[in-house]
């Protein structure tokens, strides 16, 4: 009967593969990756293709009957490496993400074939471990004392989500997780960041029952950092409004230009306020290792909660984020339940208890082996190196007719192209408009041509072109071709925009 397992015989089922197979599979899969990051550097770094174009390339009814995993594994090999972008590619310096490491890749491999659940310590002994010894590391790096903890997540937004979760345990004055953020009497809760903070404070706001009008956004100075000094004035406000101010996050890297907060400032003032302080360091964290890192990043080591990615300065593939607290009893308090079903091993750490997720993947094995091949000399290194290559590119965009260079924070370097007939009238009105037209319309064009691939930020209300280099496969000859190829496709768009002007 169908489904049905042979009587006495061993089953066969669809989706096995046996031994001799899965080596020869492996290997030519291999084969064909080790081909393309060696390749990667004359390939595109990505195609201009239309969504459609690619959708109808797999947009098939779901097949009746299964086929056979070579061919299967060969269309899926030339359908990503034909059609997508490549983050690892030594030209792309779009956003913050970074060109994975192989033994990431390969630990990957080896993660899904265990298939452990990290979720408690008998579903996953050596996975928990590797967990936990990893994050000791993670902490370490970053300064923070011993015995802080926590756990692997999927990237930035979860870790901050998790520093957010925990502050409003910590720090609420009631029972909160029991009776919620409108209990009888309780006073409105109040969180501040900087107005360069990404939007997942935004979010976490939402979710966790506060709303959106709690976030208190702190204007920022001219090198786009938070200002201590209205921070300050806000609490005192809400204070005084009767409203309780619960945490302030500082920024470790904005996502726009790599600025960083005044955190030793923000540190004191939390602490004299009684305010749980959060640092988002998922860009920037890492960049405490690197030589002449900005020594406002020291204070990492006196936050109450951190967020880093290592899919972003540790190179891991994705999905790798890491949120850490220095006192882990906080995330108990912030997600722990204890039901009856579950059997909890008392002696080793179960990280359920510690975050959202219960079914939880093994994050830990890719950043653990990264860690250690390249060690924290490695890594120190290779940070430093991102950081160089983004200053060489602002000093190229210094030295480059019709290139505005604007910020050069961490690894983030901004500028834009100027045409040299408007550099005098750049503050009019009217020329500010058509740069910003120019400029967005450039950075489209760049994305679409697999050139170089950069991103946008907006600096003091200019479009700008925005690079940044988290990838240890760009050379400084990469960074050296930018601005020559910024400068030939601006001048063609400049020409074809005034034309096109100058026909109506």
């Amino acid at each position: 009967m169908s489904g049905t397992p042979a009587a006495g015989g061993r089953r066969v089922a669809p989706l096995e593969i046996e031994p001799e197979s899965f080596r020869r599979l492996g290997y030519r899969l291999v084969d064909r990756i080790a081909e393309l990051l060696a390749s990667l550097a004359d390939r595109p770094v990505c195609r201009d293709e239309p969504p459609a174009a690619v959708a109808a390339l797999v947009d098939r009814p779901l097949p009746e009957r299964g086929g056979a995993p070579e061919a299967l594994l060969e269309e899926a090999a030339d359908l990503l490496f034909d059609h997508s972008l490549f983050n690892g590619h030594p030209r792309f310096g779009g956003y913050i993400t970074s060109s994975p490491a192989p033994i990431g890749a390969l630990a990957d491999l080896l993660a899904g074939a265990v298939n452990a659940n990290v979720a408690g310590w008998r579903l996953s002994p050596m996975a928990t471990e590797i967990e936990r010894v990893t994050l000791r590391w993670i902490g370490e790096l970053l300064g923070l004392p011993a015995g802080s903890g926590g756990l692997l997540v999927s990237g930035g937004n979860q870790a901050n989500f998790v520093g957010f979760w925990a502050a409003r345990a910590a720090r609420a004055p009631w029972e909160i997780r029991r009776d919620g953020v409108a209990a009888a009497g309780a006073p409105p809760l109040a969180v501040y960041a900087s107005a360069e903070t990404h939007t997942w404070i935004q979010k976490a706001a939402d979710l966790s029952g506060l709303g959106t009008e709690a976030v208190r956004f702190v204007p920022v100075d001219r090198r786009q950092r938070m200002r201590v000094d209205l921070l300050a004035r806000r609490i005192d406000d809400d204070v005084a409004a009767g409203v309780r101010p619960l945490l302030v996050v500082g920024t470790a890297g904005s996502v726009a230009t790599g600025a960083v907060d005044p955190l030793p400032e923000i540190a004191r003032l939390a602490r004299e306020r009684g305010l749980w302080f959060h640092v988002d360091g998922a860009y920037g964290g890492f960049a405490a290792l690197a030589p002449g890192a900005d020594p406002a990043l020291a204070a990492i080591g006196e936050a109450d909660s951190v967020a880093v990615d290592p899919h972003k300065w540790l190179y891991a593939p994705l999905e790798a984020g890491c949120a850490l607290v220095r006192d882990p009893a906080h995330l108990l308090g912030a997600f722990s339940y204890r039901p009856s079903y579950y059997q909890l091993e008392e002696e080793g750490i179960n990280f359920f208890e510690y975050g959202p997720q219960n079914s939880r993947g093994f994050r830990a094995l890719k950043v653990w082996l990264a860690l250690r091949q390249a060690g924290r000399e490695g890594y120190r290194r290779m940070i430093g190196d991102d950081i160089a290559l983004a200053r060489a590119l602002f000093e190229r965009v210094g030295a480059t007719r019709e290139l505005e260079p604007l910020t050069c924070n961490l690894s983030i370097t901004t500028f834009r192209y100027v045409p040299d007939d408007l550099a005098p009238l750049a503050a009019e009105e009217e020329t500010a408009r058509y740069l910003d037209r120019l400029n967005e319309e450039l950075n489209e064009r760049l994305e679409r041509g697999g050139e170089w691939f950069v991103s946008n930020a907006v600096i003091d209300g200019r479009y700008a072109l925005r690079c940044c280099i988290v990838n240890f496969r760009t050379s400084l000859a990469d960074v050296e071709a930018l601005p020559e190829i910024v400068v030939r496709h601006g001048r063609e768009l400049d020409r074809e925009l005034r034309r096109a002007a100058a026909a109506t």
